[in-house]
């Protein structure tokens, strides 16, 4: 399960390999490696294994009889949906999301869904509920979250590709700790449809192992559907033909300054940086350090607030689900009550002012930024996290998600902005795990970015692909 999910397709449709065979051998990794990661929320030998047998040779859709595993905060017909918490745990989806549809039309073969964390909170992988996923590069260490569970999978080979989303870092810091691409699209590329008419923080996309493989399901999944509530025209090409082009004399900027002002950035993440700068100017790139106007001691907490509302909404979600008029506290993790409080303090006059301050704050940093093509950051401030380290049961559960933007300070900004941004496997650190960078591009600008972004991977040292437990 190391070779492209195109490539793949290819030796189905060519009948070299049946899409039986390929999505056996999928469940057949899972079931060998799963006890040790515990990478899945369900696994679905039957289901995958009955759609596999109705692609025949000859399949001309892009992805026939590739086996995908699909986070478990998106419906799934037929499968459990349990956003990682005990009020859905027995819920089962009676329908798919848009992008489980778009998927499956590609000829996808769903295997199974994997963890995250209770609600989508944390930057680790370790619900209460269903158990801890493991970094297949260190066991010990987490594979990030909220898409953990799918960075998992897919860096282990269990499968080729894997769904995921983000809300505040959700693809990108898995992608950071496991080696892999993870795309943030611009905000409204990709529908919430049908559970939102529109997101303002969260987009669906894919945990991948190259640009290319990005780019492509980014093409995939990308688009209008009916009734949506915000969208975007479509590029003028396929980004998977941007990505293909060799972009010339871009101005672009970096910084190792954290929109957190007192969190401390590890010399490893913050070398990287230094490193994939070097490798823009090999490139013919105008590169420049910058101080981008974020370092406010209000930024994190106004974010907070808002991103508190959206667990909200899931909790509200989950207990409507489980027939009750209110959530307890005996319902959820002690983190996800505490956020649960704390939205409850938010009135809808202070949550339209919160909305209005971070887009204020937002169109500074965004004019700030426009005299360039793209910004480098480092992708995590620090290594990725021993398991335990960020406790939802804690005395203080809210310090804990605070201390959780010390981990990742350089991503949720950009779901604020909206802007895409991209995490980029591009070095190996000291202590043999992946070492990423963060790429942002311009306001709707994926195609330029995933350009850049496959000139450096391109340009980048040879680093292992294959981590301990594989």
């Amino acid at each position: 399960m190391f070779r492209a999910p195109g490539e793949l397709a290819a030796l189905v449709r060519a009948g070299e390999l049946s899409a039986g065979e390929l999505v056996g051998e999928s469940l057949a990794r899972i079931d060998a490696l799963d006890p040790r990661l515990g990478a899945f929320v369900q696994v679905d030998h039957e289901g995958a294994l009955r759609a596999a047998a109705e692609i025949a040779p000859g399949d001309q859709r892009p992805f026939a009889g590739v086996p995908i595993a699909i986070k478990n905060n998106r419906a799934v017909s037929g499968l459990r949906l349990t956003q990682g918490c005990a009020l859905m745990r027995d819920f089962v989806a009676a329908y798919d999301h848009s992008v489980v549809r778009r998927l499956r039309a590609a000829g996808f073969v769903i295997v199974g869904t994997t963890k995250l964390p209770e609600y989508g909170i944390l930057p680790v992988t370790e619900p209460r509920v269903h158990g801890v996923a493991r970094n297949p590069w260190d066991p010990s260490r987490t594979p990030g979250g909220s898409s953990g569970g799918s960075a998992a999978a897919l860096a282990a080979g269990m499968v080729p590709i894997a769904h995921g989303n983000d809300g505040g870092g959700s693809l990108r810091i898995p992608a950071a700790c496991c080696g892999l691409v993870g795309l943030k699209a611009q905000r409204h590329r990709v529908s919430a449809a049908p559970d939102l008419g529109a997101s303002p923080l969260v987009l669906d996309g894919v945990l991948t192992r190259t640009v290319a493989d990005t780019a492509a399901l980014l093409d995939l999944i990308a688009g209008y559907e009916t009734g949506d509530a915000a969208w975007i025209p479509a590029p003028p090409e396929p980004f998977a033909v941007s990505a293909a082009r060799a972009p010339r004399g871009l101005r672009i900027a970096f910084t190792k300054l954290p929109p957190i002002p007192d969190a401390p950035v590890d010399p490893v993440c913050a070398a990287a940086v230094d490193r994939a700068a070097a490798l823009a100017e090999q490139l013919g790139h105008v590169v420049e350090e910058v101080s981008p106007p974020w370092q406010s001691d209000d930024l994190a907490d106004l974010f907070g607030d808002y991103f508190a509302a959206q667990v909200a909404l899931g909790i509200r979600f989950s207990a409507m689900n489980a027939g009750r008029a209110e959530p307890a506290a005996q319902d959820m993790e002690p983190m996800s009550w505490a956020l649960w409080e704390r939205c409850r303090g938010i009135d809808a006059v202070r949550f339209q002012l919160l909305q209005t301050q971070l887009q204020a704050r937002m169109r500074v940093l965004i004019a700030f930024l426009d005299p360039y093509d793209a910004l480098l950051t480092p992708a995590l401030a620090q290594r990725p996290l021993e398991l335990g380290s960020l406790d939802t049961a804690a005395a203080d559960p809210l310090e804990t998600f605070r201390r959780s933007g010390y981990f990742t300070p350089f991503t949720p900004v950009f779901n604020t902005s909206g802007q895409p941004a991209i995490a980029l496997p591009l070095f190996e650190g000291d202590d043999g795990l992946p070492l990423g960078v963060q790429l942002v591009g311009r306001p709707a600008g994926e195609g330029p970015l995933l350009a850049l972004a496959a000139a450096l991977e391109q340009a980048a040292p040879p680093i292992p692909r294959r981590p301990l437990v594989s």
